[in-house]
């Protein structure tokens, strides 16, 4: 694959990086102007609409008629996530890295490649001479700029395992750390567009060539407010005061919270029942995926009774389009995860966490998703 996509970015990048560093560059009031041109979740992204758009703009369409969700200068910015794609296939870099790489020039640049920017910073991820990123003029080369992006990611120990924002503010050090979390949904649509277009780009990552059936790792995609991060630290065993179910949660699944909160507080047992979770029994305790088993009981829901079977529960979600009511899963892989929680709402999960805890309400944004899945 190393050998493919070295080839690939030897036959595509030398056209777009004639193309970026041809183009204009923005002066300081259009880097303004870009860097607060949005600021709304992109969670309820059309990736078929988006790839076919993206395809208009490779294939050479002038951007007039092209419209791509989130992107104000389309004919200049897909361009410059085919190199920022490119780069990272070039260099074998996961799928999850080109992904992280596309949210941070989203939120840095909005994916143009700036002449300017807060102090020396430069470029599509707005890298500064200053701090050793490159010459003024290196940086503006997207190539380079993204070359830089990847290797520096690369050197972030577990990066992996992190959300897009925590990867992506361990590169970055922004100001803004919670900001490239809004850009998940759409860097990944536009990722999988775009990688499409490269013959054998679909099994980059070596470990996982199934990738594109499964939802991005990582939480919601959103901003802070929505990541549960708003309600501040939460005392185990309790209700965030400002919560309540979103009017909007299907019947059922309301059910099926409003169920599990009575159960907040009891402690944790690996094997218990939960059919009785305040009672001498530690038997019928509640551990993680026998709490999901019996809240959806007491809504008529039947689950099975592990985490490892529940996951093939439903039907997959992206974790950036979570309902209430919805499973997530942590732990192990995603084929056979070893921790499920039920998303309420509000960026909040309730769980049964492990032996010696009780069952609590923690924020998504330290959820680590490998699936997620609705029953309903």
């Amino acid at each position: 694959m190393k050998g493919l996509a070295a080839g690939i970015g030897v036959v595509f990048l030398s056209p777009i990086l004639l193309a970026g560093t041809g183009m204009m560059l923005a002066s300081s009031a259009d880097a303004v102007q870009s860097n607060s041109s949005f600021s709304s979740c992109l969670s309820d992204i059309d990736s078929d609409k988006i790839a076919e758009q993206v395809t208009k703009i490779l294939d050479g369409a002038s951007g007039k008629d092209v419209h791509v969700e989130g992107l104000d200068l389309p004919a200049e910015q897909v361009p410059n996530a085919a190199t920022i794609v490119a780069t990272g296939l070039s260099l074998d870099v996961p799928k999850k890295g080109q992904i992280i790489a596309l949210a941070t020039a989203m939120q840095e640049s909005r994916l143009r490649n700036l002449g300017s920017g807060d102090r020396d910073s430069l470029g599509l991820f707005q890298q500064r001479p200053s701090q050793g990123w490159g010459s003024a003029q290196q940086i503006r080369d997207p190539v380079y700029a993204s070359e830089q992006f990847y290797k520096h990611l690369l050197k972030v120990d577990g990066w992996q395992q992190m959300t897009v924002t925590q990867a992506a503010q361990a590169v970055q050090k922004s100001g803004l750390p919670d900001a490239y979390a809004q850009w998940e949904s759409l860097a990944t649509a536009l990722q999988s567009a775009i990688a499409k277009t490269f013959p054998g780009a679909g099994d980059a990552d070596g470990k996982d060539t199934n990738q594109g059936e499964k939802p991005s790792t990582g939480t919601t995609g959103c901003t802070p407010g929505q990541d549960g991060s708003g309600f501040g630290r939460i005392p185990e065993g309790s209700v965030p005061k400002g919560y309540s179910i979103p009017k909007g949660a299907d019947p059922k699944a309301r059910q099926a919270i409003e169920w599990a909160m009575h159960q907040l507080g009891t402690l944790y047992q690996w094997g218990g029942s939960c059919t009785n979770a305040h009672g001498p029994d530690p038997m019928g305790r509640c551990d993680c995926s026998s709490l999901m088993q019996q809240a959806y009981a007491h809504a008529g829901i039947t689950l099975t009774r592990t985490t490892y079977t529940q996951v093939g529960e439903g039907k997959a979600v992206s974790p950036a389009d979570l309902k209430p009511g919805d499973l997530i899963f942590s732990r192990g892989t995603a084929a056979r995860p070893e921790h499920v929680g039920m998303y309420m709402g509000e960026g909040l999960v309730i769980e049964a966490p492990r032996t010696s805890k009780p069952v609590r309400i923690t924020p998504i944004k330290d959820w680590d998703i490998l699936a997620a899945r609705r029953i309903l």
